[in-house]
Parts: C-alpha cells; structure tokens; sequence
C-alpha cells in the first residue's frame, strides 16, 4: 500500500506541512549527499505558480539541515540553455535566497547512462543527481499541455542536461510517446520523497498557464505514481486515462489505482478545475506553437566570438559529441584566419554544453542562417 500526504498549508507556513512530510516517509539524511530539486522551468515570479515556491524550498533545506547530512546541493536544469540561464532563472525565481546558500548549477557536470534505443540508447543526466546518496523533489501542482498534468515524475525530466530535453520531444513525435517516455526518465534515479508545492496551483494550458487556483496544500509521498494519481483526482481527471501513469504502473514503479494508495489527509477535488483536453486530437491541436518552438531551438548551434575566445579549449575538450574543433571539415565557416573552435553541425547534438563551459562566455547559439552569415 502506498502513502500519500495531503497537508493544509500556506506560503506563510508551510514549515508543519513539510516536517510532516519527513516524519510520514523517513529518509536517511545523517551523514549523507541530499540533492533538493525544485521545478524550475524558466526565470518567473513566486506569484506566476510557474516554479517551486521559495518558501516551500526554504521549508524542506532547513527540515534537511537539521537531520545533520554531509551536504545538500539545490539545483535544477530548466528550460533555458543560455549561457549562465540557470542562475539567472534561480535569482528571478527568489530561489538562490531559498537555498540558504546550498544551490549550485547541477548542469556542468554529467554522467551518461543507457536509455531507450528509440532516444539514442544513451541518456546525459546531472552528476550530482546520479551521486547524491538522497534525492528529493519538489514538483508544482500545476497543469500540462502534453501530459495533462505537471507533477513528480514530470518534475524528473529536469534530470536531463542541455537540450536532451528537446530532442526528446521531437523524437516521441507525439503525446502518446511522451507519455511512454517520461516514466523512464523518472526511473533514471527515483526520488526517495517528493514534496509538492500545492499552495498556489495552475489550471489551463499549463505549464506556464496564467489561471491560477489557490488550494492550500503540501502534497507528500515517497512514490511519485500514487502522488500524481492523487493530483489528477484532485484536478478531475481519471488516473487511467493518462499514459505516463498506465506506463509506470507498467514498469513496477508504482500504482495509480484508488485501492492501492493510503492517504494522510483528504482528498477533496477542485470544483471546475481547468485541465489541457485529454483527446489526442485536441492535444496535436494545442501542441503546434510547443513543437514548433522546439524544432527551431534544435537547429541552434554554437558560434564562437573571435573577439572574446582566448583558443584555451575548453569547449573542445568538454564536448561528448567531438563536434568542435580548430580545424577540420567545417574550417570553412570559421572566422577568417581567428582560430576559433568550429562546430560541426551535423556532429552537434545541441547539448550546448560548450556554451556552459566556456569561462569567457564566448559561444552563442544562433540559427543556422545566422551563423552562416556570420563566419563568412
């Protein structure tokens, strides 16, 4: 039988709610690497409900910090590659504040580990993710265009470095493969207890819906499958029509039916709760603007600035594809007689982890077309 906390709360205190949520699900923190991460999807208010409250993330550091761990790191991956994206997304988010001094960009360093041939057979993901002897998450109660809802196993695609992301999605080609997809993300490395921000919620076309709904809550559990099946019960939908939940019920890692989940609390659904339509049709219909944007970023590709790279080499170094070089096959569009790394763009994989990695921030990404214009 698996656990879920519903827990009366507000911003102001929340502190009870996630206390509780440890005593429910006990985590051995003495001692031990805690990785804490926040759904941070881009730069926004606390008040949009589009990211993890701070006060929430403050709440579970210091519930953290009094177990005594080893060390806690705070970070996530969002949906911005810029150089530097993340911190900023942090800052404007009031989130680096939160942290009390624990956050960290997690997206300079990854470990690789296979996954689903049909996405590569190979996956990057976070190395303090991957090392971390606790991992928690901190998803949002909010809604999504493609899966319905945005909850903790959607809250574990930030798991995945660069714009693996977006190739992702244009690899599923559609709702149905997502939905398959997201479930073995999420088993990549399962939280040992997810903490949800259900105070402010979002409703609509989420996850950046400007319809928000107060509800008042903290959400807890060690199994993120119980937890999203308790979210979409609050939010009107049956569980078994979302196929994210049919598949990770599939793969054992835990179970969305009624019978199976014990609850602390009650469950009470939102009346006239706004949710993205469920029908495959309307969701291709409502996709178009999200698909587009992504397959125009995934054509994006790094370009060095002459007048800012020093030649030390990091990028090269640094990139997993071997697509950068000083000379080579794509010499031709490098910067006159500059010296500058060249991107082979059909090498590239638009992970945009030289543009992280370079101290000068001397890489920018442009379009195709741009860059060509650009070096010549």
């Amino acid at each position: 039988m698996q656990k879920v906390m519903i827990h009366p709360a507000s911003y102001q205190a929340c502190q009870a709610a996630v206390d509780r949520a440890f005593e429910l699900f006990p985590v051995a923190i003495t001692g031990r690497k805690v990785l804490i991460k926040p759904n941070v999807l881009r730069a926004a208010a606390p008040e949009e409900a589009i990211t993890t409250h701070p006060a929430v993330l403050a709440a579970v550091v210091r519930a953290v910090e009094a177990r005594n761990p080893a060390a806690i790191v705070v970070g996530d991956n969002g949906g911005l590659m810029a150089y530097g994206a993340n911190e900023a997304s942090f800052e404007q988010c009031c989130l680096t504040a939160a942290s009390l001094g624990h956050y960290k960009n997690i997206g300079l360093e990854a470990v690789e580990m296979p996954f689903d041939q049909a996405y590569g057979g190979k996956v990057s993901i976070s190395k303090d993710i991957a090392e971390a002897d606790v991992f928690i998450s901190l998803p949002k109660f909010k809604t999504h265009g493609l899966t319905c809802l945005s909850g903790a196993i959607k809250n574990s695609y930030g798991l995945l470095l660069g714009a693996q992301k977006a190739q992702f999605h244009e690899l599923s080609g559609g709702a149905a493969r997502f939905h398959d997809m997201l479930p073995e993300v999420y088993a990549l490395r399962v939280p040992d207890i997810i903490i949800m921000d259900a105070v402010l919620g979002m409703q609509g076309n989420g996850p950046a819906s400007t319809e928000l709904r107060y509800i008042g809550r903290i959400l807890a559990s060690d199994n993120g499958v119980a937890l999203d099946a308790v979210v979409a019960r609050m939010m009107g939908v049956a569980p078994a029509k979302l196929g994210f939940l049919l598949k990770a019920k599939a793969m054992g890692l835990g179970d969305y039916r009624d019978e199976s989940i014990a609850l602390d609390g009650t469950l009470l659904p939102i009346p006239d709760f706004k949710t993205p339509p469920l029908d495959q049709n309307d969701i291709m219909a409502h996709r178009g603007d999200l698909e587009s944007l992504v397959n125009e970023r995934l054509t994006y590709r790094p370009l060095a600035d002459p007048e800012k790279c020093s030649g030390c080499g990091v990028c090269v170094e640094q990139c997993p594809e071997a697509a950068l070089a000083f000379a080579g096959p794509t010499q031709a569009l490098a910067f006159a007689n500059n010296g500058v790394p060249v991107v082979d763009a059909e090498a590239c994989i638009a992970c945009y982890c030289c543009q992280e990695m370079c101290p000068e921030k001397a890489m920018t990404l442009q379009a195709p077309k741009q860059a060509a214009t650009a070096s010549v």
